[in-house]
């Protein structure tokens, strides 16, 4: 049977040591703020933005919460996002996607200062990322790294494939796998033989929103299994893209859904921020 790797457990871990820090920092005068845009009322987004600010809270970081109406129009949400950007007390801005159909979310993201972009979604930051400059990276795929770091397992010359090639979490996990020194092939809707490819992996990361579509068939026997998928099954129930009651017996290490990646995407949210503190005293 595989071993859990608990991400509830591990952000915690990364919470307590950044709420020191930011202790620390209010003991030097520096306090910490982050400001947070949700457009309309999206279910999911109300739960994630809710979440946020709970982190931030435990951590003692400040948030701002700006709820705009469904009808916000795309001029006036990049208005406020000029204006955080001024605004020397806050440190970061998240604005939560998905955005309503009006607003062109590429220009959203754009328009957030670099310094201020703690979700590493800016062109700079992920630019930054792809030639190995300081920058914020994407928190999901900050995450994972830090999951696998504290799990104790190895990447450097491991053979790693990622399922799934999106901006958010793909592509920048790639290239973070490959700043770890690991061997990499990305996955994608148009992979011939996908079953192959993914059977040689040591490690093995899946982000293409599709419930349960890995199953053992996919899985060498002894990898790690990481499952980023958010998805519901049949019943409704909250399941991952990894059928994990199969997969579990042939990893040898495996994150559940939920607690696994999920929660370490808001503590390296809250890692970001802090660092865009640091930042700022440079």
């Amino acid at each position: 049977m595989a071993e859990l790797i608990d991400g509830k457990k591990i952000s915690q871990e990364i919470k307590d040591e950044l709420k020191e820090k930011v202790a620390e920092l209010k003991e030097q005068g520096i306090s910490i703020c982050l400001a947070v845009i949700q457009v309309g009322n999206n279910p999911a987004s109300t739960v994630y933005v809710g979440n946020k600010k709970k982190a931030c809270a435990y951590i003692g970081i400040e948030s701002l919460a700006y709820e705009l109406p469904e009808e916000t129009t795309e001029e006036e949400l990049l208005n406020l996002v000029r204006e955080l950007n001024e605004k020397k007390e806050v440190n970061g801005i998240l604005v939560q996607l998905p955005l309503p159909k009006h607003i062109d979310e590429d220009k959203v993201i754009k328009t957030i200062s670099p310094e201020k972009d703690v979700d590493g979604f800016h062109p700079q930051s992920v630019g930054a990322l792809s030639i190995g400059q300081k920058g914020f990276v994407s928190c999901t795929p900050a995450g994972i790294i830090e999951l696998l770091k504290r799990s104790g397992i190895e990447i450097a010359g491991r053979e790693c494939v990622v399922v799934g090639r999106s901006n958010i979490v793909g592509k920048p996990m790639a290239l973070l796998l490959l700043r770890e020194n690991g061997t990499v092939t990305v996955c994608h809707s148009r992979t011939k033989d996908l079953k192959e490819v993914t059977r040689r992996a040591d490690i093995l990361i899946v982000a293409i929103g599709k419930a349960k579509f890995v199953d053992a068939d996919y899985i060498k026997d002894g990898a790690v299994v990481i499952d980023v998928g958010m998805d519901r099954d049949e019943n409704g129930k909250l399941c991952g893209d990894v059928d994990f009651e199969s997969a579990e017996k042939k990893a040898a290490a495996i994150t559940p859904v939920p607690g696994g990646v999920g929660p370490m995407t808001i503590a390296m949210l809250m890692h970001n921020c802090v660092e865009s503190a640091l930042m700022s005293q440079e």
